[in-house]
């Protein structure tokens, strides 16, 4: 996997720098061919150094989606940041204070209680908020229903120390969404009504200057809907497994490739059947699809959780156990003892060995990137810098 590079500890999670230049370039250039600016969504990877290469390279700034991902950002030198979701109530004058260091910070708002609580905690600071109106296309997690849309948008176009900056539709269960056409069909629809609601918006007065959304699933059908100017696209800069699995918004292969893994070292070999690695779920999300074994042990082979601290990376000739035993632990540990005492069945000649370094893909990279402080960004001479996920966490 890196050749050139020998990981310093175990459980490390490295970047292949190659490859994320490579997919940092690509989005850019996606969204500059479609005249679309790119906001980068930074709760994929929380690094303010990795965010700092977005915007150099043409990104108009980074979007958060918490009150201390903005706050990590912006000091680590990102100065322009939309936080994407309804800020708590105890957010409004965090964010005020956060743009009086100079930086350009915006919210999203979906009630009038928000937007004048924003306005609130901006005029007592003696700031400007840009503050954006969040739609709900069909996700229901937050965002207004666009019926909504014109109301909140004249309340926050009248209230000072607020700037109505424009809208913002994140369609965030089309993401995954199998079937590159049913995909398509979907997010075309949700941009029909989010084209009613800037009609709409235009109608009164209040044509919204940003029309902001998107992400990696959906970015090829959002670029090209003519309704979108802002695409918040995240996840295209590691990728994982579960886009992977997915497939691309085209029906092609996908325009990214993936850029972040997880250095396993393998610790105990005590049976036929499989190896154990210092990887469990304190070093690997499993909220998504499993991680996936991209090398360091035959081809086949899957990792599957152990504990907090501890992965099993399962041979691919015994991939039957876990078939046969279902869910049930009992039957599962019976015939990983059964393996072992059957002398029919022979040691994998292929297995890793101990001290060996299995290398993982995650399953799902925003949480897995969550539970780690830093990143080991690699090169292709195997030099490497430490990145610090500096807004994985901020306390009061």
């Amino acid at each position: 996997m890196f050749p050139n590079f020998t990981p310093p500890q175990t459980p490390l999670l490295v970047i292949d720098r190659r490859a994320l230049e490579r997919n940092l370039a690509t989005m850019q250039g996606l969204c500059n061919d479609a005249n679309v600016r790119l906001r980068a969504h930074g709760k994929t990877h929380k690094c303010s150094t990795l965010g700092r290469l977005q915007v150099e390279g043409g990104a108009v700034g980074l979007c958060a989606q918490t009150v201390g991902e903005a706050e990590a950002f912006v000091a680590g030198g990102i100065r322009d940041v939309l936080v994407t979701a309804p800020p708590a109530p105890w957010g409004a004058v965090r964010l005020a204070a956060l743009a009086k260091t100079g930086a350009r910070v915006g919210s999203v708002a979906d009630d009038a209680a928000q937007i004048e609580r924003l306005g609130a905690a901006a005029r007592a600071a003696g700031v400007t908020l840009d503050l954006v109106i969040d739609l709900d296309l069909g996700t229901h997690r937050t965002g207004a229903y666009p019926d909504r849309a014109v109301a909140l948008a004249a309340l926050a176009a009248a209230t000072e120390g607020l700037n109505y900056a424009g809208i913002q539709a994140y369609l965030g269960h089309l993401q995954h969404l199998d079937g590159a056409e049913r995909r398509r069909t979907a997010d075309e629809a949700g941009h029909r009504g989010l084209a009613h609601a800037v009609e709409q918006l235009r109608g009164a007065n209040l044509a919204p200057g940003v029309v902001t959304g998107g992400g990696t699933g959906t970015h090829a059908y959002d670029l090209k809907s003519g309704v979108f100017n802002e695409l918040q696209a995240g996840s295209y800069a590691v990728m994982d497994v579960e886009y992977e699995a997915c497939g691309a918004p085209d029906g092609r292969p996908w325009a990214f490739e993936p850029a972040l893994y997880i250095a396993a070292s393998v610790i105990s070999v005590q049976h036929k059947s499989h190896v154990v690695c210092d990887a469990g779920f304190k070093a690997v999300s499993v909220d998504g699809p499993p991680a996936r074994v991209a090398e360091g042990a035959a081809p086949g082979s899957v990792w599957r959780p152990m504990g907090d601290e501890h992965g099993m990376i399962l041979h691919p000739a015994f991939a039957h156990i876990p078939k046969a035993a279902g869910r049930d632990p009992l039957a599962f540990a019976a015939a990983i003892g059964a393996a072992d005492a059957d002398p029919a069945l022979a040691w994998p000649t292929d297995a890793p060995k101990t001290g060996d370094i299995v290398w993982l893909q995650p399953g799902h990279c925003d949480p897995t990137c969550n539970l780690y402080d830093a990143f080991h960004a690699v090169a292709a001479d195997g030099s490497h810098e430490r990145w610090a996920i500096d807004a994985r966490r901020i306390s009061a």
